[in-house]
Formats: structure tokens, C-alpha cells, sequence
């Protein structure tokens, strides 16, 4: 249904119930911190001059949204305590929004660069919430659903929302900067957190299923207690590890160095540890959930009526393990390219992409005005070119070839930026030779646009086709949780790179970067170009438990 809604019929679908005009005000509260803390947030630091190293430090927040599903057990079981008369997702969705605009209010009034370190924990926390955040309202876009109001339109408008916030918390807080300040237009968003937390205590609620709250386990066969529990304390260990690791070094990078000693190096760090948190995030947990499969299995609504502590390590295990484990059972060797080609795909732009606000306002002096309008308001229409691209590509040369085009297109955008950094010559020629420095644009402002139309119908392209790549290979037993999964992996080695990328682009020059994410993007494409040969099967249309 969605599918056929497009613009206005697409507002009107949003408004036209209860449940769709809550899902357009939930996608604008989602969207809207998570530009400010992951975007916006480095154009505020990048005009008071804070380090880029720095900068790349704290772009490690949105590994947040990485790592989300980890609690989302958490969020789904738990009941808070006096906000629970409004429902078990309203009352996480009023404490999450609430607190988020307590902590934009604490951000706007700490200085950046006298309190880099408290200014770094204010943004974790509010990291952490609108992840959980997410969380609860793809939760609740799940539970919703009805014929009305379907998955699909529900997604859409969820999308809708998520684009209002990027032009609210992007171009329209890069103008209101301009006239007012940072401080203030950080203030501003947390009063709308507020009016959408208005907004959510109408939204409605349904009622879950007892018996799976009791027993989630119940239609699946699993290994017994003790065997699923060393494997949730395992792979348990191996995320905890991880994120110790990441946030201590956050904190040491963060904190002033002692007069004659030497501030830790993102750099050597990433080369150091990063190939290891890759293996305990991803490899020994896949390897481990596969290991499962090999075990004896039980019936889980076999098993006796679980207390709360039993209760609670069954519903982490169907959400943690279970999922893991079908992809490697049903893809085996393969499942490891795959992973692979899911951390890598997007690396080409994820990784220089909090460096973005800084490169076109420090380094290449554009006013805010100037990038609001060409990254914010027209780069929006050449991403919305990018995903309708993408859709014609997937209907006529299928799902592979697309993957592969997004690949390349994405990888070659960056070489666009460089040309940029290096003054622009080459883009300066494809003007010429389309004839668009006749445009009447202004030639400074016209290289930024080319150079932004480039990167964004590369992006939307890539993206359309990553999703549906994602979306083929998840399991419709585990559809949501897997693609939770899977699609939050694509943060991880782009965030891991990113504190190293802000360290080297001051040593080397924006230009030098941007080529070397032109190359790792090249890798990608050779993943896809191996996935391909493997022959990528599709998510089996009959799962293994309903067939059996």
C-alpha cells in the first residue's frame, strides 16, 4: 500500500487516523535527535574550532545506535516504575523523550571547549536515549500494525517523519545559528522533544500476548537452560568488553593530557583494538550462536514455568541468539561474507560523514546559509533522486546489479569530494561540459551542489539497495530482529574509523582522506562482486521452525 502513496497522498495517509499520525509525529521525535547529536552537533563544534581528532573521538556516540539491540530485551520486558500506567511503550517513549530535552538543555548551557569532557557524557547519555528510543517505536510500529494502518504505510510515514527532522535539525538549525546561537537553538529543539512528548501520550497501545511474555521461548527449539545460558554469558562478555574498551578510550582521548604527557592517538588505537571489537561484536558471536545449532535441542514450551531472572535470559536469548544462529544455519560459510559485505558496504561515506559540516564550513568557508541550502534542502532532492533511482534499478536489472552500482556510484562520490578539497578543477569541467556554469549559480556555490548531487544520488541509490539486500536475506520468523541486527552493523566500522579519520585528516588533508574512502569503498564493491558469485540466496519462504 505504501509503495503507492507518494507526497501529498502520503501526508494525507498520516493524518488520516490515530495510529499514522502518531507513527508521522514518532518518526520527526526519532529523527530529530539523532541529527542534532550525530550531524548538526559537528557543525557547532567544527565553528568553535575544536580539534578534528576530537571531533572523531566524539562522533563514537552514534555506535549508540549500534549497539542497541543489546538492551533492547531491556526495554521490551521491563516496566518502569509510576510511568507505567501509560503503557509499556508510552511511558518508555515519554521517559526517553523527556530526558532528551533535559540533556539538549544541558548541552546548550556547557561550553565545548572549557568542558569538552562533561559535554562528551551529556552526549552518550542522549545517544544511548534516542537509541532506546528507536527501539521502542519500531517495537510499537510492529505491535500497531492492522489492516488500516499497515506495516509498510506505517514505515513510510515513519521515514516522512524521519526527513522532516533532518531538514528541522539540519538546514533550519544551520540558518537559525547563523542569526541567534548554538546554545539557543539547542534549547529551542528541546521544547519541541517536549511538544512531541505531548503528542505521544496520545498515542494508542496494544495489549501483548501473555503466554509469550511468560514463555517467549514457547515455539522454539532450543538448547537447554545451562547451555543457553554459557552462551548468553559468552557472547554477553564479548559485547561488554567491546563497548568497556571503546568508551575508555573515549574518556581518556576526551580528558586533558598531563603537562608533558602525550594525548592517545585515535589512530593507533583503531589499528590496535578496532579488528578485535570487529571479532567480539560480530565474529565470535555468529560463531558461537552457529555452535548452538550443533547442540541438543529441547522444546521451549516444554520447560517449566520460568521465574522472572529465567523469564528475562529466555526473551535476550530469542532476541540475541536465535536470530544469529538461523543466519548461520541456513547460510553457514556464506553468513561470514555476508557480515563482511554489511560492515563494509557503506564505509565508503559513513565513515567521513561527521566530518562533513566542518569540511564545508571550515575548510572550505562556506556560510551556513550556503550549506544548509545545498546540503540540507537540495541535497534532499538529490537523495530522494537517488532512492527513486534506485527503485527503477531494482525493478528492471534486479537486486545484485543494483548492489553493485550502489557500490561503485558510492565509492567514486568521494572522489568528488576530493576534487573539492583540491579546488575543484575537474568539476569545474563537467560544468563546462553540461553547460551549468551558464546557471546564473555562482561557481563557488555551483562546485558545492555538483559535489553534493553526486554524493547523494550515490547515497540513495546505495541505500535503497543495501535495504533491499538486507531485507532479502532476513528470515520471516525473525524478520524484525534480524534486520534490527544486520542493519545496525553498518554503523560499527564506520564509527570505529571515524576517530581515526578526524586524527589523520589534520595530519593529511581532507583530499588525501576522501581518497582513501574512495578505495575502501572500492573493497566493498569486491564483497558484493564475491556475494554475487556465492549466489546470495534469499530468505527461505518456509522457515525451518514452521516447517518443521
Amino acid at each position: 500500500m505504501s509503495e503507492k502513496l507518494k507526497g501529498w497522498a502520503l501526508m494525507r495517509a498520516a493524518v488520516r487516523n490515530r495510529k499514522t499520525a502518531a507513527m508521522l509525529v514518532l518518526g520527526f521525535a526519532s529523527g530529530i535527535p539523532f541529527v542534532l547529536l550525530i550531524g548538526t552537533l559537528n557543525a557547532w563544534l567544527g565553528e568553535l574550532k575544536v580539534s578534528l581528532a576530537t571531533i572523531g573521538v566524539l562522533s563514537w556516540i552514534g555506535l549508540a545506535y549500534a549497539f542497541k539491540f543489546l538492551w533492547s530485551p531491556v526495554v521490551d520486558r521491563a516496566r518502569l516504575p509510576l510511568l507505567s500506567r501509560l503503557g509499556r511503550r508510552r511511558s518508555w517513549l515519554v521517559l526517553c523523550q523527556a530526558a532528551l530535552a533535559v540533556l539538549l538543555w544541558m548541552l546548550a548551557a556547557t561550553d565545548p571547549v572549557t568542558a569538552i569532557g562533561s559535554f562528551a557524557v551529556i552526549a552518550v547519555i542522549a545517544a544511548f536515549l534516542s537509541a532506546t528510543q528507536d527501539v521502542v517505536i519500531d517495537a510499537w510500529r510492529i505491535e500497531v500494525a492492522d489492516e488500516a494502518a499497515t506495516v509498510d504505510l506505517l514505515s513510510a510515514i515513519y521515514q516522512l517523519g524521519n526527513r522532516f527532522a533532518a531538514l528541522a535539525g539540519g538546514a533550519l538549525a544551520l540558518v537559525l545559528a547563523a542569526r541567534l546561537s548554538w546554545p539557543t537553538v539547542y534549547v529551542g529543539f528541546g521544547f519541541v522533544m517536549l511538544a512531541a512528548l505531548v503528542m505521544t501520550l496520545f498515542t494508542p497501545e496494544v495489549k501483548r500476548d501473555p503466554a509469550d511474555e511468560a514463555s517467549p521461548l514457547a515455539a522454539h527449539r532450543v538448547p537447554d537452560r545451562k547451555q543457553r545460558g554459557i552462551v548468553l554469558a559468552i557472547v554477553a562478555v564479548c559485547w561488554g568488553w567491546a563497548i568497556f574498551m571503546l568508551g575508555s578510550f573515549m574518556v581518556a582521548a576526551l580528558t586533558p593530557p598531563a603537562p608533558g604527557a602525550t594525548a592517545p592517538s585515535a589512530g593507533v588505537f583503531t589499528q590496535t583494538w578496532g579488528p578485535w571489537i570487529i571479532v567480539a561484536t560480530v565474529i565470535l558471536p555468529a560463531l558461537i550462536s552457529g555452535w548452538t545449532n550443533r547442540l541438543p535441542k529441547v522444546q521451549g514450551a516444554a520447560e517449566p514455568t520460568p521465574g522472572a531472572l529465567q523469564a528475562f535470559a529466555n526473551h535476550s536469548y530469542r532476541a540475541l541468539i536465535l536470530p544469529l544462529a538461523e543466519i548461520v544455519e541456513r547460510l553457514r560459510w556464506g553468513a561470514f561474507l555476508v557480515l563482511a559485505l554489511i560492515l563494509l558496504y557503506r564505509i565508503a561515506d559513513s565513515i567521513w560523514a561527521p566530518f562533513a559540516f566542518p569540511f564545508y564550513l571550515g575548510e572550505l568557508q562556506y556560510t551556513n546559509d550556503e550549506v544548509a541550502f545545498a546540503s540540507k534542502l537540495f541535497g534532499v532532492v538529490m537523495t530522494i533522486i537517488g532512492v527513486a533511482l534506485g527503485g527503477v534499478m531494482l525493478a528492471a536489472w534486479g537486486r545484485m546489479p543494483t548492489l553493485l552500482a550502489g557500490g561503485i556510484v558510492a565509492a567514486v562520490s568521494n572522489l568528488l569530494y576530493a576534487d573539492l578539497a583540491l579546488g575543484g578543477a575537474w568539476i569545474d569541467g563537467f560544468a563546462r561540459l553540461l553547460f551549468l556554469d551558464h546557471s546564473g549559480i555562482e561557481p563557488r556555490m555551483l562546485r558545492l551542489m555538483i559535489a553534493i548531487s553526486g554524493e547523494n544520488i550515490a547515497g540513495g541509490l546505495a541505500g535503497t539497495a543495501f535495504v533491499a539486500y538486507i531485507s532479502s536475506i532476513t528470515s520471516r520468523d525473525y524478520s524484525a530482529v534480524q534486520y534490527a541486527l544486520l542493519s545496525s552493523m553498518t554503523f560499527l566500522v564506520g564509527a570505529l574509523g571515524r576517530a581515526a579519520t578526524g586524527e589523520a585528516i589534520e595530519i593529511y588533508g581532507y583530499a588525501s582522506i576522501f581518497f582513501l574512502t574512495a578505495g575502501l569503498g572500492g573493497v566493498a564493491v569486491l564483497l558484493v562482486l564475491a556475494e554475487w558469485w556465492r549466489g546470495a540466496p534469499r530468505a527461505p519462504a518456509v522457515t525451518t521452525e514452521a516447517s518443521a
